[in-house]
């Protein structure tokens, strides 16, 4: 049965980017080093990724790359990753939230949905019976969990503090319980998967 899941890397002091992220640096300053578990090591804004992710951090990438048959961003994310150059990064159909869905690009690489809830049915149709992923921002992430329809958590901690940036948990007041369904260690990166009890 298809699932939807929530999955984002934050530092050990929960920051999902350091400060100043946008295009350009995606991460925000320092940033960089919360995805070194998906490019296989150290990398910076000025030295491009040129590794690839292995051991853990493969099998994981491999395990969700296997299971998605769609991903929800938001604009912010979007922007922020400088439209992944235009070319979609992520294998499956990538659908963002956004209050100006008419400026969808025509290369056909991204849907811009004019509101959250769309974009979950529009990724779910999409998806069929695989997965449907939420991938960030936080405020998409945040909206899943407040809507209820968050079926999997996964928390990626990367060993790093970044003393400032986005909290993932911002402005979140809803209580929630969770349930571990595992946990893997890599260098770079602990990988947490909770199912979100209803």
């Amino acid at each position: 049965m298809s699932k939807i899941i929530a999955a984002i890397t934050m530092s050990v002091d929960g920051y999902i980017t350091g400060p100043d992220d946008g295009p350009g640096k995606g991460l925000g300053e320092g940033g960089e080093r919360l995805h070194y578990w998906v490019f296989g090591g150290p990398w910076s804004y000025e030295n491009e990724p040129k590794g690839q992710p292995e051991g853990e951090d493969a099998a994981y990438l491999n395990e969700m790359t296997a299971r998605g048959g769609a991903i929800v961003v938001g604009r912010t994310m979007y922007e922020a990753a400088d439209h992944w150059g235009g070319k979609n990064p992520f294998g499956m159909p990538v659908f963002v939230v956004t209050h100006r869905p008419e400026q969808e690009p025509e290369s056909g690489e991204f849907h811009f949905v004019g509101g959250f809830e769309e974009a979950i049915d529009r990724a779910k149709e999409a998806a069929g019976t695989k997965d449907v992923s939420i991938g960030g921002g936080a405020d998409v992430i945040r909206q899943g969990l407040d809507a209820g329809i968050v079926d999997e958590l996964h928390i990626i901690v990367a060993p790093v503090i970044l003393g400032g940036g986005k909290h993932l948990f911002e402005d979140f007041r809803k209580s929630l319980d969770l349930e571990n369904r595992g946990v893997r260690q890599s260098r770079w990166a602990t990988f947490m998967q909770f199912a979100v009890r209803r």
